[in-house]
């Protein structure tokens, strides 16, 4: 932790903004496994993917490389008690409301929780927004109470609140569904680090923050 702030602070001294280039893999993410999907009560707020008994779903414990701009799809949920999300997130215990700029991570992203209550910055529609990551779209388990009997998440995914989507200019109403976005760590200077070697360094101290 020490080493990690040290190193922040001495980039903080350079009019520079990080674009790193993470590849915790280096290599393909393909499917795990697969799921086998069962029908039960399922909230289809905003549109929800319900299991269907008997289909199969791929899951993920990778996702791809994070870099200065991440490829991802944008869905919707609900983090609020009651919503399509389910249970109260992962990373505080609590349900947010519609109007907090909240998501939450695919499970390789995720990174058992070093995203936690970190902001991120999601670009999409011409549009920038900052949101805070506050759960897991978990890509392993899903078709369960405790997924709201929704399959497993793809491996690309950053799953926000309402306010996020209206925030970039986004329907939640009328565009629900998948929509193509980049994503990057929040931060306030720039540095290009053209290393992959140095990025995932850089990565994994800030990750400890």
């Amino acid at each position: 932790m020490a080493k990690a702030l040290l190193l922040v602070f001495l980039l903080a001294g350079f009019d520079l903004c990080f674009c790193m280039r993470y590849n915790p893999l280096l290599g393909q993410c393909g499917p795990s496994g697969y799921l086998h999907g069962r029908t039960e009560n399922c909230n289809r707020e905003n549109d929800s993917d319900c299991c269907k008994e008997g289909h199969e779903y791929p899951q993920y414990h990778c996702s791809p490389p994070v870099t200065g701009e991440t490829p991802a799809i944008i869905t919707i949920n609900s983090f609020a008690e009651g919503g399509d999300g389910g249970g109260p997130s992962e990373c505080d215990g609590n349900y947010h409301s519609d109007e907090e700029k909240v998501v939450a991570l695919s499970t390789g992203w995720y990174n058992n929780g070093s995203w936690c209550l970190k902001d991120i910055r999601i670009n999409a529609n011409g549009r920038s927004v900052m949101a805070k990551v506050v759960d897991e779209c978990d890509s392993v388990i899903g078709c369960d109470y405790a997924h709201d009997f929704q399959p497993p998440c793809n491996n690309n995914i950053v799953d926000a609140s309402p306010a996020v989507w209206k925030a970039l200019g986004i329907d939640p109403n009328g565009d629900t569904g998948d929509f193509h976005i980049t994503w990057s760590m929040a931060c306030v200077r720039k540095v290009h680090v053209k290393s992959p070697l140095l990025g995932s360094l850089l990565f994994y101290l800030f990750s400890l923050l």
